[in-house]
């Protein structure tokens, strides 16, 4: 099986060097990896690195089964419509809002597509990719998206018609989750506490807390009882948060987050 990256930025280089480096690779399951980029630095870089640089998008698009979707979606309609693709082949985008019909308008009717909507944390291995798999893609094909996914971190499979409402839980959390560390850390530096110290604690107590969601076995309010003890200093936080209506604010951060995601499609929520 060979796969192949079209657009090498942040977020496809994370991918494909994940990739590169996981049992897919070594165990034969994936052969090969092409890239194009429109940026030649970018393709000189690849090609040091053992990537089969191909020297258009064509030529990609012929080398691969899988063709994986990585440049700007403002620019993906006219990047699709200077290609022809094959009906067997597998198309993984990552473009944000991106519908699967709008890929086959610019491509080819029965083109076989898993849309997929990761998170800059892939960087470091560390991501949280959400995927759909669409009209006519094989369980084996998709099974093998979800492997390349999650040698970069943790892969979810999710409906096609929900791949605008997860980014805000999972593509664009990661900006949310930063302001709100921001004004922690902002604290912090306000009562003179080392800023190297502040990070290191704060991040690890994100880290932590993330692990226990996900591992401890107890519910979110259950977690929160735990910290919480009556008359005590975590109480008392909690209730200025409660009072600044931390959880309506968030929602309406969500709502907003998938509102753009429609209108960045040209789409209607239901």
């Amino acid at each position: 099986m060979t796969i192949g990256f079209l657009g090498a930025g942040n977020m496809g280089s994370a991918m494909l060097h994940g990739i590169a480096a996981s049992e897919l690779c070594k165990n034969g399951e994936i052969t090969d990896i092409f890239a194009y980029d429109a940026n030649a630095e970018k393709r000189e870089a690849l090609a040091k690195e053992g990537v089969k640089v191909c020297e258009n998008e064509q030529a990609l698009c012929d080398a691969v089964d899988f063709l994986i979707l990585a440049v700007k979606p403002q620019v993906l309609a006219g990047v699709l419509d200077g290609v022809k693709l094959r009906s067997e082949q597998v198309v993984i985008s990552i473009c944000a809002g991106i519908s699967a019909e709008f890929i086959r308008s610019h491509t080819i009717p029965d083109a076989k597509i898993i849309l997929v909507m990761p998170n800059t944390p892939l960087m470091l291995g560390e991501g949280a990719s959400a995927l759909a798999k669409c009209n006519g893609v094989s369980d084996a094909e998709f099974a093998l998206a979800m492997k390349m996914f999650s040698t970069c971190g943790v892969a979810e499979e999710i409906p096609e018609n929900k791949m605008r409402e997860i980014i805000a839980v999972n593509g664009s959390s990661p900006a949310f989750l930063y302001l709100y560390a921001k004004a922690f850390l902002d604290y912090a530096a306000s009562e003179n506490i080392d800023e190297k110290a502040a990070l290191s604690l704060f991040a690890q107590s994100m880290i932590g807390s993330a692990k226990m969601l996900t591992d401890s076995g107890y519910s979110v309010d259950e977690l929160i009882k735990m910290v919480s003890s009556p008359g005590g200093t975590t109480l008392a936080g909690l209730d200025r948060l409660y009072e600044g209506k931390l959880s309506d604010t968030v929602k309406n951060c969500c709502e907003s987050c998938t509102a753009r995601a429609y209108e960045l499609a040209g789409a209607k929520k239901a």
